[in-house]
């Protein structure tokens, strides 16, 4: 069995180079796919109501098929034939793969005979890992992500009201004792066979948004390499909506973050929680433009195309990165600020390839960085209501649209986008925010408008 390694080890950065959930630049170009071959699950989460599908991992929304294996060969190779910079092929859901554990490496099992270049993925929430560990090193899946919302009992059992093993029901405390030690067993048991573990823990207000410091102090000495910490969503008719619980605000995810990264475990910034299905660029799901009906009965994706586009995606992103540290440096180690007496954090509307290039009337989320002008730093993902969805609805009264947007980026003091228009912008200035309309490079172009707002304004030191 391999000995885990440092995330940072030569061949762990070749392991996650073209994975975009393990690789913030990876993500602006190399694509993902979600086979969603896994509807049943053995665990209750009280975020989830199963009848609009399990938010276990996966969320928000219902998958819009479910596959068997066969069908899930035929999409994974239409896909690969179309999309070139699809570079990982995953299984998350909609329930859990390890639940239906025959579907799910049945699955990786044609993936990998019938599209050998893709790196396989697995999402579980670490019931049975311990039971399947052999079985994924053996099919080089190597990437799991682990659901571990806490790693105290008492806290376990406000998340978690029952779990089924080996046809047992188990119900509280019990539940929750035995769920986290099988999760802490199959994270140990991963990491001894070489396998990258991701962590996943949904922050909930009131419940585990003080302990998931200690959680991610047990699992980084376990050995994860990626900490992600997902705000919760609450699915409709689910128990934390019968309770009125409410998702986390930006700047208490953002401490969360701060905290865990201080203790040097890599934090992942730019999650979008994906569904169960998604296909495409984090942040630009294309699962409807692939849909089974869509597909030739046979698709055959060209290997050498695929290599030759994927180098030259490698190649990219080596430039971008080269150009980046010429500007100002390498990026910042988690948990520590790179040196200057203030910083201003800036969103930004993207629809993927590292540019600004999205009109902020489009834009369905914001990525907000923080800046002092000479380094850059991401915090993470805004998701938004776009404020314009249609001629009509534009034309009408979007007020309490954008009310809601300045308040989600209220910490911010520049927005840059593609274009704005007067309604917008002016509310936005109401705000103390500043819009520009820029287009390029996203590093380049915070970096030179930080620079340039100095001559106006004083920066702001930013608050969490």
């Amino acid at each position: 069995m391999r000995s885990r390694q440092p995330f940072q080890s030569p061949d762990t950065a070749d392991a996650v180079s073209r994975h975009p959930c393990y690789s913030e630049e990876a993500h602006r170009y190399f694509a993902r796919m979600h086979l969603p071959v896994a509807p049943a699950c053995n665990i209750q989460c009280n975020y989830c109501n199963r009848k609009f599908d399990c938010v276990n991992e996966s969320r928000p929304g219902v998958v819009s098929e479910v596959l068997t294996p066969a069908e899930a060969e035929r999409k994974v190779k239409g896909v690969a034939a179309q999309l070139l910079q699809l570079s990982v092929v995953g299984i998350a859901g909609p329930g859990d793969p390890l639940a239906n554990s025959e579907r799910t490496f049945e699955t990786f099992e044609r993936v990998r005979r019938h599209v050998p270049d893709v790196m396989l993925c697995l999402s579980t929430n670490g019931l049975t890992v311990y039971r399947h560990a052999d079985r994924i090193a053996e099919l080089g899946i190597g990437h799991v992500t682990l659901t571990i919302n806490a790693v105290d009992p008492e806290i376990g059992r406000e998340i978690y009201p029952w779990v089924v093993d080996e046809g047992k029901r188990y119900e509280g405390k019990e539940a929750a004792e035995l769920l986290l030690s099988r999760q802490l067993q199959g994270l140990e048991a991963l990491v001894s066979r070489g396998v990258l573990v991701k962590i996943n823990s949904v922050l909930i207000p009131g419940v585990n948004d003080k302990h998931l410091p200690e959680v991610s102090k047990v699992i980084r000495k376990l050995g994860a390499a990626v900490h992600n910490v997902t705000p919760l969503i609450i699915a409709p008719g689910s128990r934390y909506e019968a309770e009125g619980r409410r998702a986390p605000r930006p700047k208490e995810l953002y401490r969360i973050q701060e905290e865990i990264g201080r203790d040097g475990l890599r934090v992942m910034r730019h999650c979008r929680q994906c569904r169960a299905d998604a296909v495409g660029l984090l942040g630009q799901d294309r699962s409807g433009d692939f849909t089974l009906a869509d597909l030739p009965a046979d698709p055959q994706p060209d290997p050498d195309a695929r290599r030759k586009f994927q180098e030259d995606l490698d190649t990219r992103i080596r430039q971008r990165i080269a150009a980046r540290q010429s500007r100002c440096g390498p990026l910042p180690m988690e948990g520590k600020r790179a040196p200057s007496i203030a910083a201003t954090r800036v969103a930004v509307a993207t629809r993927g390839g590292g540019k600004v290039n999205r009109h902020f009337g489009h834009a369905t989320e914001f990525l907000v960085y923080e800046s002092d002008g000479s380094s850059i730093k991401l915090l993470g993902v805004r998701k938004i209501q776009a404020y314009c969805v249609g001629t009509a609805d534009c034309n009408g009264d979007k007020e309490a649209t954008l009310q809601e947007i300045c308040s989600l980026l209220g910490d911010c003091r520049l927005l840059l986008c593609s274009g704005i228009g007067a309604a917008p912008r002016a509310a936005l200035n109401r705000a103390g925010i500043l819009p520009l309309v820029r287009k390029g490079e996203i590093e380049e172009q915070v970096l030179e408008s930080v620079k340039y707002n100095r001559y106006f304004d004083p920066i702001p030191v930013s608050k969490g």
